[in-house]
């Protein structure tokens, strides 16, 4: 099936017809032919947000698989806006994603007093520190700042795992950082 081809015109009522048939059926050509006048679209959103056409390719076809459960748990007033939506969604998420898959060490987020390029002695003077300083955090930061950094989980992972709200997950790593940061600094251990 060529996916790329936007030769069909269809309008909301059409759209509607398409997405109650496939309710009811279940029927995965239904739910191609309505998808079909718009896979152009969202290759181009993707295009748009990945910078990588065969990504973006890719992406068309998880998009379309996501539509198998999604279509049946959402309600849906106009399925080109909402499918835009999906797709933007999707990439945003598959940057989030592919940001998170790159090593980062907790030295990448703080701006801790740590070199890592001085002697051994040195270095395993700062880590002693930030151990030391970790374990004076609250138990709520102290949590959130291991799942995050040593862990890394994503914020929703971390209000899954905890039951903390995503504000408080958000709140608690960012004072977390900053109380290490005074810890460290304030005990002149550099």
């Amino acid at each position: 099936m060529n996916w790329f081809n936007n030769s069909q015109k269809t309008d909301k009522a059409t759209d509607e017809a398409l997405l109650k048939r496939y309710r009811d059926s279940g029927d995965l050509a239904v739910l191609a032919e309505l998808f079909k006048p718009y896979s152009s679209m969202v290759y181009y959103v993707c295009l748009r947000y990945l910078q990588d056409g065969e990504q973006s390719k890719d992406a068309v076809m998880q998009i379309f698989e996501e539509l198998i459960s999604k279509v049946n748990k959402q309600e849906i007033k106009q399925f080109a806006s909402w499918l835009y939506v999906l797709s933007r969604n999707y990439c945003l998420m598959q940057l989030r994603s592919a940001k998170k898959m790159q090593y980062t060490t907790i030295d990448d987020f703080m701006e801790l007093p740590i070199d890592l390029h001085q002697d051994v002695e040195n270095k395993e003077k700062q880590l002693t520190a930030l151990e030391l300083c970790m374990e004076k955090l609250p138990p709520a930061q102290k949590q959130s700042i291991n799942l995050f950094f040593m862990n890394e989980k994503c914020y929703k992972e971390i209000t899954e795992i905890t039951g903390y709200t995503l504000n408080d997950v958000k709140s608690y790593i960012q004072n977390g950082k900053r109380n290490l940061k005074i810890c460290i600094e304030k005990n002149g251990e550099r």
